[in-house]
């Protein structure tokens, strides 16, 4: 009985809240949030959280269910070669089977060396300021059905060629490290989303090497020269079945390129706020097809380049789709840039519907990692 009560009294008062602030008031929450911002049980029923993505990446039901081992992180160190219990490195390499991360507290996470995720990771850094600097960051490679969710990632350094400890316990070589935030290597269905990402030697996410069925969603990028890449290399042609999704995030202040850069495959990049570029905003190479929709590009105020896109290779071959989007500021659109098409078919459970450009500033206005309250409200 006195559960019941509390929980009821839990509720009233995350209604009171919720009412009583403008910034979360559901109105100002795209469709990832609404699916368990709005439950003021969040913090005890942390899987919900898999059922909420869209796009590519689809739902995240195998990263839920009994089977799942909780771990917590308690402390902030690293060891690459013989990861310690209670370390964010043995979470991701020392269990075996599906694992959801959390902190127990807020703390800076120094990497010694690039930390690689398992299949079938979470890390949920939700109700707490988690920080991860140092060597290399995250990588995922030869993985699936990863989750990144509600980290603080920057200053990454690159890192010359290292071993670190590896899957089943056994210590594995790893090559040049450029000093990316998150990088992706050969892997399928990650969802990355929340997280603010900002200040890193080489760019702050790139999907390479045939991976594919990727959702970034809800991220802040700034104070960056690169924000992200989709595709290894013009010649890597394994990258022409890769299949993105960019939606809700908030690009800049002080970006420069890269938001995205489309080397090979299909991105769809919806309902995105930017807050102006030098270079270019979205842009590519050998002849991807992007769709950009319902997007809110604002122009940077100084002379400079206001064109959104840039273009390497054989334009003729390009899908390049512009559609319902906003331009602020002098931002404009390549004039062979075409309306419709560029289906992304999506299916069911990848599917979700674009908002139009009104909208896109306040279901962007709380991208990055969000204040949550371990008790009650995100």
């Amino acid at each position: 009985m006195a559960t019941t009560l509390s929980r009821c009294f839990t509720l009233a008062l995350f209604m009171v809240i919720l009412m009583a602030s403008p910034s979360s008031s559901l109105a100002n929450m795209n469709v990832i949030d609404k699916c368990w911002r709005r439950n003021p049980l969040w913090g005890s029923q942390r899987q919900q959280l898999a059922k909420c993505s869209v796009g590519f990446v689809g739902k995240m039901i195998n990263n839920i269910g009994k089977d799942v081992v909780k771990y917590k992180v308690i402390d902030p160190s690293d060891d690459p070669l013989i990861p310690k219990s209670g370390t964010l490195r043995y979470g991701t390499k020392m269990i075996k089977g599906k694992v959801w991360i959390t902190f127990k507290n807020s703390m800076t996470i120094t990497l010694q060396r690039p930390l690689l995720l398992s299949s079938f990771t979470a890390i949920d850094g939700r109700g707490v300021d988690v920080h991860i600097i140092g060597f290399g960051c995250l990588l995922v490679y030869q993985a699936t059905d990863i989750i990144i969710h509600g980290l603080h990632i920057h200053h990454c350094k690159a890192q010359p060629p290292s071993t670190v400890m590896g899957p089943n316990a056994k210590v594995i070589p790893l090559g040049q490290m450029d000093g990316d935030a998150i990088r992706l290597v050969t892997t399928r269905k990650v969802w990355i989303d929340h997280n603010t990402l900002h200040e890193c030697q080489d760019g702050l996410l790139d999907v390479t090497r045939g991976s594919t069925n990727i959702t970034v969603s809800n991220n802040w990028f700034r104070n960056q020269d690169k924000a992200m890449l989709l595709g290894h290399d013009d010649g890597h042609l394994r990258d022409k079945n890769m299949k993105v999704t960019v939606i809700f995030n908030h690009f800049g202040p002080n970006g420069n390129q890269r938001m995205p850069r489309v080397l090979h495959g299909y991105a769809h990049v919806a309902n995105n706020f930017y807050q102006g570029w030098e270079q270019y905003a979205i842009g590519g190479s050998m002849s991807p097809s992007i769709k950009s929709e319902a997007n809110f590009f604002v122009a940077p105020n100084d002379v400079g380049n206001k064109e959104v896109t840039w273009r390497k290779g054989e334009k003729g071959l390009w899908k390049f789709y512009s559609v319902g989007d906003v331009f602020k500021n002098g931002a404009s659109f390549n004039k062979q840039t075409c309306v419709g098409g560029a289906k992304p078919n999506y299916n069911q459970e990848q599917n979700f519907k674009v908002v139009d450009d009104g909208s896109v500033k306040k279901l962007t206005s709380e991208s990055g990692v969000l204040r949550c309250s371990r008790s009650l409200i995100c």
